[in-house]
């Protein structure tokens, strides 16, 4: 067998799930897509596709959660 040096491409496939957000936090979202839409000089359209970035970078800057990902390290 040939030994190559990508290994399997992973599945990148957006997975649609629905949530139900309070509306508290569906007017805030709305908010912050108008004024990222006035800063970013674009309109924002769907504030749901806000979402997955704020998600995103949320846990890419929670430092526990990146701790525990990566497992106790060795003194």
């Amino acid at each position: 067998m040939i030994k190559l040096k990508l290994s399997a491409i992973p599945d990148d496939r957006p997975i649609k799930i629905t949530v139900e957000l309070p509306a508290t936090v569906h007017r805030d979202l709305v908010a912050y897509a108008e004024v990222l839409g006035r800063e970013a000089c674009q309109t924002i359209t769907d504030p749901a596709k806000l979402i997955a970035p704020m998600l995103a970078r949320f846990m890419a800057t929670d430092r526990a959660f990146t701790r525990s990902r990566h497992g106790p390290k060795d003194s």
